[in-house]
C-alpha cells in the first residue's frame, strides 16, 4: 500500500489517476476546490478543500493534512489553461491567474511537503507546450516552461526527493476538448496539430503513468520527459 499525494482531481487525468490508486488499494490524500462525490464510498480517500489560486496561505493551511505523513510520490497535477490567443492580445492578469496556479502553488506544496513530511518523489505534470513555444499558447507554454525550472532547481537544493517534470501526452480533459471546439486551428496550426494527435482517454492516459512512474527514478532528478518518447 502507497501513499499518494494529489492536486487538480475534479476532472481528467487527476480524477483518473486517483480513481486507479484508490482502486488498487493505495491511500489518496488529495487537494481540490471541491470534495468530488465519486470518491464518496472510499475509506482510502483524504481530502483536503483549497483553491490553489490563493498561495499566500497555502502552506501553512496545508500543514496539519500533510505533518508527519510519509509519501512515496506527490503528483502535481493541477493547472490551468489561460487564454488561446497571442501574447499582445493576452490579458496580464490572466497570465498571472495561470503562473499562481501553475508554478506558485506548487512551490507552496513543494515547501510544504519537505518541511512537514517526508516525499520520496515529486513529479509536476507539465507538457510538451513547455518547450514547443508555439503561437497562441503564450501563457500555458510560459507557466509550464518555469513549472519545469521550478523543479529543476528544487532537485539541486532538496536532493533527497526524485523530481521529474513530466508530459503525458494529449489527452481528452475539459481543457483539450475546449481548445478543439472553441480555438480556430486557423489561426492557431498547433491546434489543428492537436486534433490529429491520438487522443488518451483519462484513464488509459492514467494507467500509462502509474506504470512510468517508478521508471522515473532511472532519470537523472530535475529531468523534463515526455511519455511519447520514452
Amino acid at each position: 500500500m502507497k501513499n499518494i499525494f494529489i492536486t487538480g482531481i475534479g476532472s481528467g487525468l487527476g480524477e483518473a489517476l486517483t480513481k486507479e490508486y484508490l482502486d488498487r488499494g493505495d491511500n489518496v490524500y488529495a487537494v481540490g476546490r471541491t470534495f468530488p462525490k465519486s470518491f464518496d464510498r472510499y475509506t482510502n480517500f483524504f481530502f483536503f478543500p483549497y483553491d490553489l489560486n490563493q498561495t499566500f496561505m497555502l502552506k501553512s493551511d496545508l500543514q496539519p493534512f500533510i505533518e508527519h505523513r510519509s509519501f512515496d510520490i506527490a503528483i502535481l497535477n493541477a493547472g490551468i489553461l489561460g487564454e488561446i490567443d497571442t501574447l499582445e492580445k493576452t490579458n496580464l492578469l490572466h497570465m498571472k491567474d495561470a503562473m499562481e496556479v501553475n508554478v506558485w502553488a506548487n512551490k507552496e506544496i513543494i515547501d510544504a511537503l519537505s518541511s512537514y513530511s517526508f516525499v520520496k518523489q515529486i513529479v509536476g505534470i507539465s507538457s510538451g507546450a513547455a518547450i514547443n513555444g508555439s503561437k497562441g499558447w503564450g501563457t500555458y507554454s510560459i507557466s509550464k516552461s518555469a513549472l519545469n525550472m521550478l523543479l529543476k532547481v528544487y532537485s539541486k537544493e532538496l536532493p533527497e526527493i526524485h523530481f521529474t517534470a513530466l508530459a503525458p501526452g494529449v489527452i481528452k480533459t475539459p481543457m483539450t476538448e475546449y481548445v478543439m471546439q472553441k480555438v480556430d486551428d486557423s489561426l492557431f496550426p498547433s491546434v489543428k496539430a492537436l486534433k490529429e494527435n491520438h487522443i488518451q482517454t483519462p484513464k488509459e492516459a492514467a494507467k500509462n503513468l502509474i506504470f512510468i512512474m517508478p521508471k522515473l527514478l532511472e532519470y537523472e532528478s530535475g529531468s523534463f520527459l515526455d511519455v511519447r518518447s520514452m
